[in-house]
């Protein structure tokens, strides 16, 4: 069992990683909203995200670190920043002329220190001599105290100077940056924006699962495909077409579910199917229906994305529709109708609902498997609502009546 310091770093660990998902995540969405599709974001490729926008390449490394920390001129955070970026620098991994280089933390930059005097250059206090001078007077100073980082020292230090000069023009330090709470805090307002208050949980829950996915398959395959700008604006856009007020979104991972007709067996939906006699693999189809309606409805009544009274309203237009087809059937059939031919008829009845009645919930909701699986879910009911035989309700009753055993 790890201890507690063990257990505090693997939890940090895996604190900046989300954190850099996050981040990620967040310029991306600020970038549909304020740029055209010509950028791309990578996470872990060339440092912990690599923007490209146009020509210019941004590096950005994410520190973040318990409130009150402070980020010195000796402060690992920095010399290992630095590491990275003076030998990209030094082997000619980054065109220093075409990027710029930042680094967010959480930390505070205390007043002339490294870090402040590298603010942004609008700032007046930027002062990049002074902070090179301050870097290599810490390096010095340190060398025979933090062995452990004996090798960034020496990264920096041992650049030519005009090199070191170049990469202390494209380092940017950003300060008392948002941590990750703060982050989502703010995707969230903008997916307020995107699909409306109510809905905007819903909407970042279902575009980070998108994202999240995307990133580690970046992350898995060498030299992996960044986020493009185009990539992002499919899905973004198409995402924010399903949350609007004539539409519902309908989720990858219900679509994928199969369901499992021998968990099913005793479920009154598959009774009716059987007393027309309704094959085994449609019985199967069926249920495949019945579990993702039953899935996407609840999770849209879960995550308050139906309107009050909505579901009851929807019901009501598909009982009505069937009933016009059941009674009509009743009638054609008359009271003389043998058995075969009222399984043939209520196979008919049924194969409407399975072939040809397709009513959406909302106009812009086009997924077959809503309006299928509804109807099993009211032929499921304790009372089912609709049928399929004439006599379906006599059928089930007569089936769930127990058993009685001989004394």
């Amino acid at each position: 069992m790890a201890d507690g310091g063990e257990q505090y770093e693997a939890s940090a660990s895996a604190l900046g990683y989300l954190f850099q998902f996050a981040k990620a995540l967040h310029m991306c969405i600020e970038q549909w909203m304020s740029a055209g599709p010509d950028w791309s974001i990578a996470v872990e490729a060339a440092d912990d995200i690599e923007q490209h926008v146009g020509s210019m390449t941004d590096l950005l490394q994410l520190k973040q670190r318990a409130e009150g920390v402070s980020l010195t001129d000796t402060s690992k955070d920095l010399w290992k920043t630095l590491r990275i970026w003076a030998e990209a620098a030094t082997a000619g991994r980054i065109d220093l002329d075409e990027t710029n280089l930042c680094l967010l933390t959480t930390a505070k930059l205390p007043v002339g220190s490294v870090g402040y005097l590298l603010q942004d250059r609008g700032t007046e206090h930027r002062d990049e001599a002074q902070a090179l001078k301050q870097l290599c007077a810490a390096a010095g100073a340190s060398k025979t105290q933090s062995k452990d980082l004996q090798k960034s020292f020496a990264a920096l230090t041992s650049m030519a100077k005009p090199l070191q000069r170049a990469l202390m023009a494209r380092i940017q330090v950003v300060g008392g940056t948002e941590d990750i709470a703060d982050v989502r805090n703010a995707m969230l307002r903008l997916a307020s924006v995107a699909a409306g208050r109510d809905a905007a949980q819903a909407f970042l829950d279902r575009l980070e699962g998108w994202f999240y996915g995307r990133v580690i398959e970046q992350m898995r395959a060498p030299g992996g495909s960044p986020v493009t700008g185009v990539e992002f604006d499919e899905v973004f856009s198409s995402l924010q077409r399903q949350f609007q007020h004539d539409n519902l979104p309908i989720d990858g991972d219900i679509t994928r579910m199969t369901g499992d007709p021998k968990e099913q067996v005793e479920k009154n939906f598959v009774r009716q199917l059987e007393i027309i006699g309704v094959g085994p693999r449609r019985i199967g189809l069926a249920v495949r229906d019945y579990v993702r309606a039953f899935a996407q409805r609840s999770r849209w009544a879960n995550e308050n994305l139906l309107q009050p009274g909505e579901i009851g309203e929807y019901e009501r237009r598909l009982v009505e529709e069937w009933e016009a087809r059941f009674v009509a059937m009743e009638e054609e059939l008359g009271p003389e109708a043998t058995e075969e031919r009222k399984k043939a008829e209520a196979r008919l009845i049924y194969q409407w609902v399975d072939q040809e009645a397709r009513f959406q919930i909302r106009t812009g909701c086009n997924e077959i498997f809503v309006t299928k699986g509804s109807y099993h879910m009211l032929a499921d009911e304790p009372e089912p609502r609709v049928g399929w035989h004439p006599d379906f309700a006599a059928r089930l009753m007569r089936l769930l009546e127990p058993v009685e055993v001989p004394g």
